[in-house]
């Protein structure tokens, strides 16, 4: 499928693929083209579908403060161990 954008820069979507994929997209720039991602309207029910039962029963916000205290975690063990490495 072919599409242009118009003055504006948008990009108009057939009715089939808007009803099939839904009306929101990620864009990812690659470096050749860019990509169109369709995004579910609740994040957490794609994952969910994406996964299985992997998280059942589990809260939307447990889920989130869950992640985000692991990627703390994860920063200042990188933090600690690039401190380490200057020392040495």
């Amino acid at each position: 499928m072919s599409k242009s954008t118009d003055e504006r820069g948008r990009i108009y979507l057939p009715k089939d693929v808007r009803e099939r994929f839904g009306n929101q997209y990620r864009i990812v720039e690659l470096p050749s083209h860019v990509a169109l991602f369709p995004v579910d309207e609740d994040p957490l029910d794609g994952l969910r579908a994406a996964v299985g039962d992997a998280f059942e029963g589990a809260d939307g916000d447990e889920l989130k403060t869950e992640a985000r205290e692991r990627i703390a975690r994860e920063i200042r063990n990188e933090a600690d161990s690039r401190s380490q490495n200057r020392e040495e």
